[in-house]
């Protein structure tokens, strides 16, 4: 196993910040973003159960139809690249059902071998949840998502802006979601920040690790 030095894992984290101004010419090239996508690919989620999709968006065009629900914000149309961080509101036991089976074909166990895993997922997200809390659980499950683009894409050298600073209701219309049974939950641009954003040579604010920190 391989690890990067903890000096340049925290330099890149200092690095990122959530851009404001992306440069527009500047794009991501099909390398790095091929590694992003596998990133995101590899996200953890709650009994590995991946209750979303990742819409990326390129198309000016729809891209142009969706920063007026984003209420104007540039990052939108000016970043390489729009990731909408879309989830699966309501899982049920054929969810289940269907990512056991996987489970079973990718690990080489017959599907009876997960039956209590079956019943722990079934039990304590599809019964012991009404639809809100289930969709709130899908919603949040993409939050782990989104903190692992961030952190991969900087330690790419890649700018990322986090935005949960839009019409759900409009990017779901216009991207089609409802039809698809998903629902938008969060946005990332990404791409490369422009030289006038003032935000970029900013100091970080965080609260002192003491207040922060609870050691039991």
């Amino acid at each position: 196993m391989k690890t990067i030095p903890a000096q340049d894992l925290l330099a890149q984290l200092n690095w990122r910040y959530a851009t404001k101004q992306f440069d527009p010419q500047k794009k991501i090239s099909a390398q790095d973003w091929a590694v992003l996508e596998d990133a995101l690919l590899l996200t953890p989620s709650s009994g590995g159960l991946q209750p979303w999709k990742f819409i990326v968006v390129t198309n000016p065009e729809v891209r142009a139809r969706l920063r007026p629900a984003a209420y104007g914000q540039a990052q939108v149309t000016d970043a390489s690249h729009l990731v909408v961080f879309a989830a699966k509101p309501n899982i049920t036991e054929a969810d289940v059902d269907a990512h056991l089976a996987h489970v079973a074909e990718i690990q080489g166990v017959p599907v009876s071998a997960l039956a209590g895993l079956r019943g722990m997922l079934v039990g304590g997200i599809v019964q012991s949840m009404d639809e809100t809390a289930r969709a709130a659980w899908a919603r949040n499950q993409t939050f782990i998502a989104l903190g692992n683009l961030l952190t991969s894409a900087a330690l790419l050298g890649v700018d990322a802006c986090p935005m949960e600073g839009f019409d759900r209701a409009q990017f779901d219309e216009v991207l089609g979601l409802k039809a698809q049974g998903l629902a938008s939950a969060v946005i990332a641009t990404v791409g490369y920040r422009s030289a006038a954003d003032k935000y970029a040579s900013a100091p970080k604010v965080r609260f002192p690790k003491e207040q922060v920190f609870v050691r039991v």
